[in-house]
């Protein structure tokens, strides 16, 4: 079959699971109406399905391996699709809440298997490099295509289509992927998959997040913040001990010893953080405080995608020129900039003039780096480890934007509840101005992590000679 017939149908899928993670967004208000969620509440429509997606991608990525990257890709697919009806049918906060847990469970079993299957039908080289910005440019532009179809959708015909809509695109997918994706699996692998392991990191990273949201309201410093950290702390404790010592461990803790990947997934970690508190404050400010609808507020943010494909494109021609380790760093300043424009939105503004440039400039920063960060967390790794890699990478991103997010909402939270502003449109804004600021700072911590920790040698195997530029 056609590799590149393979990489369309996996990005497709991977596109989905994307647009996900942020096509509920503008819903939220018509979901916390519909199904009567609580302020504090509403949030967990997103975190649930980011955090069980970030947990369980581990277990996916290894999973992939050992059971075979096709049938991985199957069951994800059809855990996704019946989860995604699921919220859609759901007359309750609960169960919807439930379905998005389901759905992050999907999801964390799609997306390492679908990269896993890229780079083991590329070769490394100027193929892999124009197959990954492909992959890269559609998969980061799904975050911003969502909120344009999840206004579209509210605004039509109800926020339940936002979910609806997942289920001929899986359907499809999972047709064609029967038919043309070979069951490969990696030639070492272990007997077993490691659940203790995934069940420990899961479960402390929801704690922690559970944490980072409750702190502005128990206290930064009470006994109930302090408690709920020190529980998290001691299951992600747990979980590093159940991997030193399980023959069958869900992350190999050797693999940190290679310095690209490291480096890589630490500055995604960081860039993750900004980028998802851009989304969800950028959506909230045009709707809650410049009066748009879900619809106009989706369409707000066209342009996004615009400019994350054409840096992703653009960055394979500059890592050609300029090399695998300056390119991320340029993005990942811009980004920075494009959010400290952003940091001065006022309350009484207007798109072009506030809100426009610093999209902008943000998501060509956002494009110039995917490609380039995507191909340093991918070289220098063993087949049998592809899919390892591939789950390291994702969790970076979605580990990433839940902790970013969930801090960035409480300080928000925070500084709008200390304001001293004339109004609570005001306050609100004084918040989200601290939140863009707090995620500029977030990029520029990456930046500095890819200068000080990525050398020349540690991303030799990247063939920048044969970078190919994908056309935008």
């Amino acid at each position: 079959m056609n590799r590149w017939f393979i990489l369309v149908l996996v990005c497709v899928a991977q596109f989905m699971v994307v647009l996900d993670a942020t096509i509920v967004n503008v819903a939220l208000p018509s979901i916390q109406h519909g199904l009567g969620f609580s302020p504090a509440g509403l949030q967990w429509v997103v975190n649930a399905y980011t955090l069980v997606f970030g947990g369980f991608l581990l277990l996916g990525g290894r999973a992939s391996d050992l059971f075979g990257r096709q049938r991985l890709f199957l069951i994800g697919l059809a855990v996704f699709s019946i989860a995604s009806l699921i919220n859609g049918v759901a007359t309750s906060s609960g169960l919807l809440v439930g379905g998005r847990v389901l759905q992050g469970l999907g999801a964390a079993l799609v997306s390492p298997a679908a990269l896993s299957i890229v780079t083991t039908t590329f070769a490394e080289g100027s193929e892999r490099t124009k197959a990954l910005g492909i992959w890269s440019a559609i998969a980061a532009g799904g975050g911003a295509v969502g909120l344009l179809v999840g206004g579209f959708l509210t605004d039509v015909l109800s926020w339940r289509w936002v979910f609806f809509i997942n289920l001929p695109i899986g359907l499809v997918a999972f047709v064609l992927a029967i038919r043309y994706i070979a069951n490969t699996r990696a030639e070492k692998r272990p007997e077993t998959v490691d659940i203790a392991g995934a069940t420990t990191v899961t479960a402390g990273l929801l704690v922690l997040v559970y944490d980072i949201v409750k702190a502005q309201q128990y206290g930064w410093l009470s006994g109930r913040t302090i408690g709920l950290f020190a529980v998290a702390v001691a299951l992600l404790g747990a979980f590093v001990l159940i991997e030193s010592r399980s023959k069958a461990p869900l992350i190999r803790l050797g693999i940190f010893r290679i310095r690209s990947l490291t480096s890589a997934n630490a500055a995604m970690l960081f860039v993750a953080s900004g980028l998802f508190g851009m989304f969800y404050f950028a959506s909230i400010y045009v709707q809650e405080i410049l009066g748009y609808s879900p619809m106009q507020a989706g369409a707000a943010f066209v342009p996004v995608t615009f400019g994350i494909v054409i840096g992703a494109g653009a960055a394979q021609g500059l890592i050609k020129k300029f090399g695998v380790r300056l390119v991320p760093v340029v993005g990942i300043i811009a980004a920075a900039a494009g959010l400290i424009l952003l940091s001065r939105i006022p309350l009484h503004g207007t798109y072009l003039r506030d809100l426009f440039p610093g999209l902008m400039i943000m998501s060509i920063g956002m494009g110039l780096t995917f490609v380039p960060v995507t191909l340093i967390a991918t070289t220098n790794i063993h087949p049998e480890d592809a899919g390892l890699a591939s789950g390291l990478f994702n969790t970076s991103q979605q580990v990433g934007g839940a902790l970013g997010l969930a801090m960035l909402s409480s300080i928000a939270a925070s500084r709008t509840s200390s304001s001293h502003a004339v109004s609570h449109a005001a306050a609100l804004v004084d918040g989200f101005q601290v939140a863009f600021l707090l995620g500029a700072g977030f990029m520029i911590l990456a930046a500095i992590l890819v200068v000080a920790l990525i050398r020349g040698h540690h991303v030799a195997s990247i063939n920048t000679e044969e970078a190919v530029v994908v056309a935008a």
